[in-house]
C-alpha cells in the first residue's frame, strides 16, 4: 500500500511562493501518475495540475504560467512549485496518485490520496 505524506504548506502574502512536496511511501513497484487538488471551505474540490507516467503535464486555467508540477522519481516525490500567489489560491491542498497513465485532473481518476497540506495567502 502507497502512504502520500504532503509537507511545504504555510502562511505567505500576495505575489509569495511555496513549493509543496508530496513524499510516497510503501510498496512501489509499478509507475504512479500523480497530482494536486486543492479545496477551500464551502467549495468542492478542484484539480490544479497532474503529471503522468511519461513526464506530460496539464493545469487547470486558473494556475497555468504560476504553478509547476514536477517529479523526482529517484526519490518517490512530487512537487509543485507556487508563484505569484493570490488570496484566492487559499485551500487544503492534497497530493493524489493512481498506479498507471492518467493525464487528466479528475478525482475520480486517482485512488490514493494524501492528508493535505494548508496554504494561506493574505492581502
Amino acid at each position: 500500500q502507497v502512504q502520500l505524506v504532503e509537507s511545504g504548506g504555510g502562511s505567505v502574502q500576495t505575489g509569495g511562493s511555496l513549493r509543496l512536496s508530496c513524499a510516497a511511501s510503501g510498496s512501489i513497484y509499478s509507475p504512479y501518475s500523480m497530482g494536486w487538488f486543492r479545496q477551500s471551505p464551502g467549495k468542492e474540490r478542484e484539480g490544479v495540475a497532474c503529471i503522468d507516467t511519461y513526464g506530460a503535464t496539464s493545469y487547470a486555467d486558473s494556475v497555468k504560467g504560476r504553478f509547476t508540477i514536477s517529479r523526482d522519481n529517484a526519490k518517490n516525490t512530487l512537487y509543485l512549485q507556487i508563484n505569484s500567489l493570490k488570496p484566492e489560491d487559499t485551500a487544503m491542498y492534497y497530493c493524489a496518485a493512481i498506479r498507471g497513465w492518467s493525464n487528466a485532473l479528475v478525482q475520480g481518476n486517482y485512488n490514493l490520496w494524501g492528508q493535505g497540506t494548508q496554504v494561506t495567502v493574505s492581502s
